[in-house]
C-alpha cells in the first residue's frame, strides 16, 4: 500500500464535525464568562497523581523519578481555591491508562469548574442551565440514586445488606458466584448500576444525586450520613459528569486516600503517595465549594448523538496504528 493510498494519517472526526466542536467550546467559555467564572491553567505532569482505585494514570519517567501524566486538573484547582482563587474553570487534556472503547481514550479533553459557596444541589441547577444552553430542547430530570436503583434492582442502595448485593449481581448480571463474591459494596452498586441503571437513563439528561456512603469519592456526607453529596450527569444513557459539594477536612481526605491505597494494593494495582499539597491546600481551607468534571468528548457525542467519541475527536487511540 502506497502512502498516498494510507488514509489512517486523517482525523477521526470529519472537518464540519470539528468546526461544530470548536463553535460549542467557544459557546461554553462564553457561558463561564457570562457567570464571571474565569478560565486558568494547571500542569499535565506531576510527581503525585490520584489514588482512586477505579483509576489508572499514564507513568513518565524524569530523570531518576517517576511522575504522572494528571487524570484530571482537581488537585491543581484545588490549590487555586485554597490561595483565594474565586470561581474558575479549565479545559484541558487529561490521561487515563485505560483500554481504548467506544467510550474511552487514553488521552480526552475535560471541563472542569468549581463555584465557591454552592453546595451540590446549586451546582446541579447551574449544570441544568449549561446544558439548555448547549441543548435547549433537550429534557432534563434530577432524581435519587436510590429511586432510580430500586426501581430498576429492586433493592435499597443504601440499606441492603453485601450478600444481597451480591445475589443479585449473579441472578440479574449473570456474574458468576465466585466473582460476585470477591466484589465489595461499592463494585457491586457500580455494576448493578451500570448494566440494570444507567441503560434507562436514556431519554435526554439525567442528574442523579445522593450516592452511596461508599461511593463518596471526593464528595462530602450528608450532616445525617446517609449520603455523599455527589452527583452524576448522565446524557441519553452516556455517563458525562461527575460531581461533588466538595470535601474540604484534609484528615478525612487523608484517610479517603490511605483507604484508597489498601484497596489499590488488595487489587493488585501500585499504590501511590497521598498528594502533600493538596492536603496543605485543604488544611490551609478551601471553603464550602462544589465542583463538577465533565468529558468533553463524551458531552459532545451526547449532544450529537454521535455513537464512538472518535466521531468527535481530532486524532485518539489507534489513529495512526
Amino acid at each position: 500500500m502506497s502512502h498516498s493510498d494510507d488514509a489512517r494519517w486523517l482525523p477521526r472526526a470529519d472537518i464540519e464535525t470539528l468546526k461544530t466542536r470548536a463553535a460549542a467550546l467557544r459557546r461554553i467559555r462564553a457561558f463561564f464568562s457570562a457567570r464571571g467564572v474565569y478560565e486558568v491553567e494547571t500542569p499535565l505532569l506531576h510527581e503525585y497523581t490520584v489514588t482512586d482505585p477505579q483509576i489508572e494514570s499514564l507513568r513518565v519517567a524524569v530523570g531518576a523519578q517517576q511522575w504522572f501524566l494528571q487524570t484530571s486538573p482537581e488537585f491543581f484547582m484545588k490549590r487555586l481555591l485554597a490561595a483565594g482563587s474565586g470561581a474558575i474553570f479549565q479545559i484541558c487534556r487529561v490521561f487515563r491508562d485505560e483500554q481504548p472503547s467506544r467510550l474511552h481514550d487514553r488521552e480526552f479533553s475535560m471541563l472542569e469548574w468549581y463555584r465557591p459557596g454552592f453546595d451540590h444541589h446549586k451546582l446541579m441547577r447551574e449544570v441544568a442551565d449549561f446544558i439548555r444552553d448547549l441543548s435547549p430542547t433537550m429534557n432534563i430530570e434530577t432524581v435519587s440514586y436510590a429511586a432510580v436503583f430500586t426501581q430498576w434492582v429492586g433493592l435499597d442502595p443504601h440499606g441492603a445488606a453485601l450478600d444481597q448485593l451480591q445475589e443479585q449481581c449473579v441472578e440479574a448480571c449473570a456474574l458468576a458466584p465466585n466473582s460476585a463474591q470477591s466484589l465489595g459494596r461499592s463494585g457491586c452498586l457500580d455494576l448493578l448500576f451500570s448494566l440494570l441503571v444507567q441503560p434507562r437513563l436514556n431519554d435526554g439528561a439525567f442528574l442523579v444525586s445522593q450516592y452511596p456512603v461508599c461511593q463518596a469519592a471526593l464528595a462530602r456526607l450528608s450532616a445525617d450520613g446517609h449520603h455523599a453529596e455527589r452527583f452524576e450527569l448522565f446524557i441519553n444513557g452516556i455517563e458525562v459528569g461527575n460531581g461533588y459539594h466538595e470535601l474540604s477536612d484534609a484528615c478525612e481526605q487523608r484517610v479517603r486516600m490511605d483507604r484508597d491505597n489498601v484497596e489499590r494494593t488488595r487489587l493488585g494495582a501500585l499504590a501511590h503517595r497521598p498528594d502533600e499539597h493538596l492536603l496543605a491546600a485543604l488544611a490551609s481551607g478551601i471553603g464550602d465549594v462544589a465542583g463538577i468534571a465533565i468529558g468533553v468528548e463524551r458531552l459532545l457525542s451526547a449532544l450529537l448523538d454521535v455513537e464512538c467519541i472518535a466521531g468527535v475527536s481530532t486524532f485518539s487511540d489507534g489513529t495512526s496504528s
